[in-house]
């Protein structure tokens, strides 16, 4: 939709758009609207005699959408479940609230990690500090430490949520 030979920002409502159009005025690659479109994040445009996808203009507010729950931290098969909510006739706010609440206490238990992470590999330097050079295959100070992994500790959380 070109009007004085650029792109409006928004286009008035119930307009319809190619999905080049889509991309531009949204920032999305095509590639990823059809991947949106694919997992059932955006309802199925319509298509003209020759195939091509026709949106409605309200595409951009589903997109706005989609976008803003990311930066929220929601993931896409999340924000899915959230759009079958409403699709359904339902209001997705409580499960909203529910993985904002679950998705706050991971981030508490991965920053007590961290601090105890960090407090291991103070702990570790002021001693290697103190000890100097150590040999090793490569380098005893890291051949000879015993601080765990955060990786291995998040996995461990992991399974626990699992079983």
């Amino acid at each position: 939709m070109k009007r004085d030979n650029r792109l409006t920002a928004h286009p008035p409502a119930g307009e319809a758009l190619k999905i080049g159009e889509v991309a531009k005025a949204s920032g999305i690659g095509i590639e990823t609207l059809r991947f949106y479109e694919k997992s059932g994040l955006l309802d199925r445009p319509s298509r003209t005699e020759s195939g091509y996808r026709i949106y409605d203009s309200e595409v951009l507010a589903r997109l706005d959408f989609i976008k803003r729950a990311q930066v929220l931290g929601f993931s896409l098969d999340e924000v899915k479940r959230i759009i079958a909510h409403k699709r359904a006739g339902q209001s997705p706010c409580a499960e909203v609230r529910e993985i904002v609440r679950r998705r706050l206490s991971e981030l508490d238990e991965r920053m007590r990690e961290m601090k105890r992470y960090r407090k291991e590999l103070a702990f570790a330097l002021k001693e290697w500090d103190q000890v100097g050079d150590v040999a090793g295959h490569i380098c005893g100070l890291i051949e000879g430490s015993h601080i765990e992994r955060m990786v291995d500790s998040q996995k461990r959380r992991r399974l626990k949520k699992k079983n």
